[in-house]
Parts: C-alpha cells; sequence; structure tokens
C-alpha cells in the first residue's frame, strides 16, 4: 500500500470529483502512477494543510506527500526535483497604495499567508519589516485578510485569482514574491532506494508527458512543467 498525503487547500494539485467528491488532481494521478509503477493499491491520506501532510509524512502517517521545496523541510524531508514551477503572490485591496511586491515588506503591514505553506516558511525568513499572520490553510489567507483588516494576503497565483472571483474589491499584484518549486517528497529515514525510485519517477513523468497531461486533464493553468533535471534549489 502506497499511502499519499493529499493537501486538499492547494488547488494546484488537489480537485475534487464533481460527481463523487473523490479526491483527484494532478498528485493523486501522480501518485496513482507511482502506485501502479510499485504494483500496490494506493491509500489518499487526504489533509486540510501543507502543514498536516508535511507532518504525516514526517511521522510515518504517510509514505509521500506533494510540497513546495523549502530548506527547513529539507532536514527531515527528501525532495525529488521539481515536477511544476508555479508563483507566489500578494493580494492587497483596490485603494490600498501597495502597487509593487517590495512595498509590502513596511514597518506596521500585516500579512496573511496559509500556516505551514513553504511560502509561508519563505516570508517568515524574508520579510524584514511586515509581520506574518497565519491562516489555518492556504485557502482561509484571503479571508484572514479581509477578516482581521490586514494589509495584504499571499499565497499561489491560481489559487490567489480564485480568491479574487469570490471577493470583489481586490487586486493582485502582478510580480512575484518567489517561485515555488512544487516538488514529492517522503522521509529521508526511508533511506536511499526509496529517493532514488521517486526520482526516478518524477523525471520519468516530466519526460514522458504524463505531468503535463495531468495539468490539462484537471484544467491548472499558469503552472509550467518542470524541464527533465531542473534543479532542486
Amino acid at each position: 500500500m502506497l499511502r499519499a498525503a493529499i493537501n486538499l487547500a492547494n488547488p494546484v494539485l488537489f480537485k475534487a470529483d464533481a460527481a463523487s467528491g473523490a479526491p483527484g488532481g494532478v498528485a493523486v494521478d501522480l501518485a496513482a502512477g507511482l502506485a501502479r509503477r510499485l504494483g500496490v493499491d494506493i491509500e489518499v491520506v487526504a489533509l486540510p494543510s501543507a502543514k498536516e501532510c508535511v507532518r504525516a509524512v514526517q511521522d510515518g502517517a504517510a509514505d509521500i506527500g506533494f510540497f513546495a521545496i523549502d530548506p527547513l523541510r529539507g532536514d527531515t524531508l527528501h525532495f525529488t526535483p521539481p515536477y511544476v514551477l508555479m508563483e507566489g503572490v500578494y493580494v492587497v485591496r483596490d485603494d490600498a497604495p501597495i502597487t509593487r511586491t517590495g512595498q509590502v515588506d513596511r514597518p506596521g503591514h500585516r500579512v496573511a499567508v496559509g500556516a505551514g505553506s513553504a511560502y509561508a516558511l519563505h516570508l517568515a525568513r524574508e520579510l524584514r519589516h511586515a509581520r506574518v499572520v497565519e491562516a489555518p490553510g492556504s485557502g482561509q489567507a484571503v479571508e484572514v485578510f479581509l477578516r482581521d483588516g490586514l494589509d495584504a494576503a499571499a499565497g499561489v497565483r491560481q489559487q490567489m485569482r480564485a480568491d479574487l472571483e469570490r471577493h470583489p474589491g481586490l487586486r493582485m499584484l502582478d510580480e512575484r514574491f518567489m517561485a515555488i518549486h512544487q516538488s514529492m517528497a517522503t522521509a529521508r529515514a526511508r533511506g536511499p532506494a526509496a529517493t532514488r525510485c521517486l526520482d526516478a519517477y518524477i523525471e520519468d513523468a516530466k519526460r514522458d508527458g504524463r505531468v503535463a497531461a495531468a495539468l490539462a486533464r484537471h484544467g491548472v493553468d499558469g503552472a509550467a512543467v518542470a524541464p527533465p533535471g531542473y534543479p532542486r534549489d
């Protein structure tokens, strides 16, 4: 049995089946492909946030997960080469004076971001003046931003675009604040045989078009397939 931790809050990687409500999306497709390659069944461990998915893989409650590469996670997790490249962006109110990404990091500014996400970890390291305010998950960052009167919300461009459609009066800054390299991961404690297996699978899936096909099948726009051999950092 291959247990795959799937982040329900990531709209690029997770998409429930419209008819049955069963877990689906790019991450589920890739996990199922790995299970077929290994000749085992798959169990989807569906969790509400990246933070909980990371913990499940670290603690052995799941065998693999789908995370953005981040050095803080690298102590306990092995990341494959990235298979999808995405962008982290800010959302602000229409009447906000903020027009460029660099203007977010000002004294007194507060930024909503999903707890435990790669961009939350990145912003906690990189912001020198603004304060990060954690929402329970990536899908709630804009709600926390609006509810608490914060200055910006941060997240994956696809999620932010969807939130703009639900909340009039907001705008997304065009410039990204980080590049997000999406990877498959497993616990380092599983050893080199497991990590080599995952690396080879992801490289094959990029090369033979499976990643591109999954993005197209689930209608994911704005995410690019990482080229074969693309570096982890």
